[in-house]
C-alpha cells in the first residue's frame, strides 16, 4: 500500500495531532460544551513575499461538510495579505476541533503552490508556463499540486491524472529516453513527429547527446514547418550561462530562416530565473519551484468563547471582517460589524463569505478555469518583491 491517508481517514478526523483528539475527549468527558469562533490567518508570508493566493478551499468544504459548524471563507484564488483572516469557523469546539490539523494542511500547501505559480506567471508575462512538478512529490499529491499550479497561473499541466481532474489536455514535449533508446536525435525527432497525435505541438528536446545549437538545427531541418519549438533542459553540469546558450540557439535558428521556432526552457527554474531568460525564451516548464513551493504558514486561533473576545498572547481577539474597496483598492481588517464605507466614498466588499452553514454547503465549488481567471485578474500589476 502507499503511505498516504485515505479520504475516509481525513474525513473521520484521524489525520490530526493527538493533542486535539485528547482535548476533545477531555471536554466531552467533563460535559464542557463551549461555543467558539476561530480564525485562520498567516502572521507572516515567505521571505520577500508581499501577498499570497488562497487555495485549498474546495477541499476544506469537503472536510467541513457535515460538521456542526459554520464556516466563512475568502473565495478560492483570492489574493490575501499577512494578518488577514482567510477563514472563520464558528460552533461548539468539540464538533470540529480535531479538524484543525487537516484544515491547515489543506490550505497551507495548496496556497503555497498557487502563490508560487502566480509569481512565475507574473515573471513569465504572456509566455507559455507549464507545470512540470509532478515527479518531485508523492504521486498521490500530483493532482492537488498541479490543480493549484494551474489556478495560480500555469497554462497547463503535464501529469495525465492532473489534467483529467482539471478537464484539460495534458501538456508535454518528449523525454530524453526516446532519444537515448534510438541512439540518434534526428531519428527520435522524426518518430516523434510521425506518431504524435494531430494538433499536439511538436516540441523537440535538444540537449541529449549534442550541443543545444546542433540539435536545435537538426530538429528544424528534420521537421521543417512542423516544428513548433525546441526545449532546452540542459543539465546543471553543462549549463553555464543559460541565457547565453539561448541567445546562441536563437541566433543560429534565425540565421537559417527558422524564426518561427520557439524556445522553451525547463530545469531548475523559478520566477527569478524566468525574468533573466525572458529576452530569449518563449515558454517555461517549471517543476520543483512550484511543487515544492514554500508553504503559507497559516495558523488557527480561537478569538471568541461564548460570545466574548478571547485569544492567546500576541493575537487580536474578537471576530473580524476583511474589507476591500473596489473603487480604490484599500484593504482593511476591522472588528466584525464595522462600517463598510471607505474613506474614498466607496462601499467596501467583505471578503469572508459563507462556505458552510451548520455543516451544509452554501457555496458550490468554482471550476478551476474560472478560479484561474480570477487569480490572473488580481495579480495584474502586483509586485514580486524579493522572495
Amino acid at each position: 500500500m502507499f503511505h498516504t491517508a485515505s479520504s475516509e481517514q481525513i474525513k473521520a478526523g484521524r489525520v490530526t495531532d493527538v493533542y486535539f483528539q485528547r482535548t476533545i475527549e477531555m471536554l466531552r468527558a467533563e460535559g464542557i460544551r463551549k461555543h467558539v469562533v476561530a480564525e485562520v490567518h498567516a502572521s507572516t508570508l515567505p521571505a520577500g513575499y508581499e501577498w499570497g493566493v488562497l487555495a485549498g478551499v474546495d477541499e476544506v468544504s469537503v472536510l467541513m461538510e457535515g460538521r456542526r459548524a459554520t464556516v466563512w471563507c475568502m473565495a478560492e484564488g483570492t489574493v490575501f495579505r499577512a494578518d488577514e483572516p482567510v477563514l472563520v469557523i464558528e460552533g461548539e469546539y468539540t464538533e470540529w476541533g480535531a479538524d484543525e490539523t487537516a484544515l491547515l494542511g489543506l490550505l497551507c500547501q495548496a496556497s503555497g503552490i498557487a502563490t508560487k505559480a502566480a509569481r512565475c506567471r507574473i515573471a513569465a508575462g504572456t509566455r507559455t508556463l507549464v507545470s512540470f512538478g509532478a515527479r518531485r512529490m508523492h504521486p498521490a499529491l500530483a493532482p492537488m499540486i498541479e490543480r493549484n499550479a494551474y489556478i495560480g497561473g500555469c497554462d497547463g499541466v503535464a501529469a495525465v491524472a492532473s489534467a483529467d481532474l482539471l478537464g484539460v489536455e495534458p501538456m508535454g514535449t518528449m523525454p530524453h529516453a526516446l532519444i537515448l533508446i534510438l541512439g540518434d536525435p534526428v531519428a527520435a525527432f522524426r518518430l516523434y513527429n510521425r506518431r504524435m497525435p494531430e494538433g499536439v505541438p511538436r516540441v523537440c528536446l535538444v540537449d541529449t547527446l549534442c550541443d543545444e545549437k546542433a540539435e536545435s538545427l537538426a530538429a528544424a531541418e528534420a521537421l521543417g514547418e512542423a516544428l513548433d519549438a525546441v526545449r532546452l533542459d540542459t543539465p546543471g553540469s553543462r549549463r553555464g550561462d543559460m541565457r547565453a546558450i539561448l541567445e546562441e540557439v536563437r541566433w543560429e535558428l534565425d540565421l537559417r530562416g527558422h524564426q518561427r521556432v520557439k524556445l522553451m526552457v525547463s530545469g531548475g527554474l523559478d520566477e527569478h530565473a524566468i525574468l533573466e531568460l525572458n529576452p530569449y525564451a518563449d515558454g517555461y516548464g517549471v517543476g520543483t519551484a512550484i511543487s515544492n513551493a514554500p508553504v503559507i504558514n497559516f495558523a488557527l486561533d480561537i478569538v471568541e468563547v461564548e460570545g466574548k473576545p478571547r485569544t492567546k498572547r500576541g493575537k487580536k481577539s474578537g471576530r473580524k471582517s476583511v474589507l476591500r474597496c473596489p473603487r480604490c483598492g484599500t484593504r482593511r481588517v476591522v472588528p466584525a460589524g464595522s462600517d463598510t464605507r471607505c474613506e474614498c466614498g466607496g462601499e467596501a466588499e467583505a471578503l469572508l463569505k459563507p462556505l458552510t452553514a451548520d455543516g451544509k454547503l452554501v457555496r458550490q465549488p468554482t471550476p478551476a478555469a474560472q478560479v484561474r481567471d480570477y487569480v490572473l485578474q488580481q495579480i495584474r500589476g502586483l509586485p514580486l518583491g524579493t522572495g
